[in-house]
Parts: C-alpha cells; structure tokens; sequence
C-alpha cells in the first residue's frame, strides 16, 4: 500500500464546543465525510501531488484515508493559533521525502508555514548528506541545500485563526491526504 497521489487541504472551525469545532474544521477543509486515519511523516516516492479538487474526485464517503494532519484548537478569545504541514521531496523522486506537522500559539501564518516546511527540508537533508546546518532557515540555505545540481522541492500548507472574542472553540488544521 504505497499510495500514488497526494493533495493538500486546510480548514477552519468554529463550535461552542471543542469536537465540533473540529468537525467543522474537517467540513471546510471537504475531508469531514471520509474515515481519516493519522499517518507518520513519509513523503512516498513517486507520489504525484495533485489539486484538491482532483483529489477529493477519487475518494468515497465512508472510505478509510491516512493522511497527515496538524491541527490545533483555542478557546481564549484572540490567541493565535496555526496548524501546518510542510513537504519536502527530494531531487529523485524514487526516493521517499517527508512530511513535517507543526501546531503553534503565538506565530502568524506564515511563521508556521516556514517552520513545518523547514522542518521537512531538513529532515530530508539529514539523509541525503546535504550541508546541514540546523541553526539557519532553510530558504536562507537554498543555494547550498542543493543535491547533485538539483534542489529540494519544498512546499507547506497552513491554517491560521485567533480565538473567537466571544469564548467559542476556534480549531485550525492542515492536511496532506494520500490516496492508495
């Protein structure tokens, strides 16, 4: 079971309570009628990234999905959450990549979006023998972050919320769903 293609997705959620914040998370994310099942961080090789709309044409309702999803819930009026997903896939596509999940407090989207998708560069890296250093931000090492002449394909997806002001569950969640 290696699957073949993958999308991502994002979703927000707001609920009196916490569980259906979630649900409503999954709802606006389009992923709330299938039977998702959390995966670890393994990009598959050759898996084909592919648009959400695409993607949710070749799933059924009721069917078991894996994914890998961040997600992260407030109920403290104007607290900042994010939740995020980065992928990094090596120069080699028959070679497996990874997946980075990131939940925070306190950064703006596009913190958490650049830490997940950091995080799965250099996870990559670590096995390809690339010039790590693990102090520096990835998009500040490109140049040198490049494997036989051909670079690391990053990408990240993130959802970001602050608390409802008036006490309501707010959850946020990011996801890359992988089809079999």
């Amino acid at each position: 079971m290696v699957p073949k293609y993958a999308f991502t997705t994002s979703g927000r959620g707001t609920a009196n309570e916490k569980l259906a914040s979630f649900e409503m998370a999954l709802r606006d994310a389009g992923i709330a009628e299938y039977n998702l099942v959390k995966v670890s961080s393994i990009m598959p090789p050759n898996c084909k990234i592919i648009n959400k709309k695409k993607g949710i044409s070749m799933l059924s309702p009721g069917q078991v999905v894996f994914v890998v999803m961040s997600e992260q819930s407030t109920n403290e009026p104007g607290r900042q959450i994010s939740a995020s997903v980065g992928i990094a896939i090596p120069p080699n596509k028959s070679k497996h990549g990874y997946l980075s999940e990131h939940h925070s407090y306190g950064q703006t989207k596009k913190e958490s979006g650049k830490y997940a998708e950091n995080l799965a560069a250099y996870m990559l890296a670590t096995i390809m023998d690339g010039p790590l250093n693990a102090e520096k931000n990835f998009n500040k090492q490109k140049d040198i972050w490049k494997i036989k002449g051909n670079p690391i394909q990053t990408k990240e997806v993130t959802s970001y919320s602050r608390g409802d002001e008036n006490g309501k569950w707010v959850t946020v969640l990011s996801a890359v769903v992988l089809i079999i």
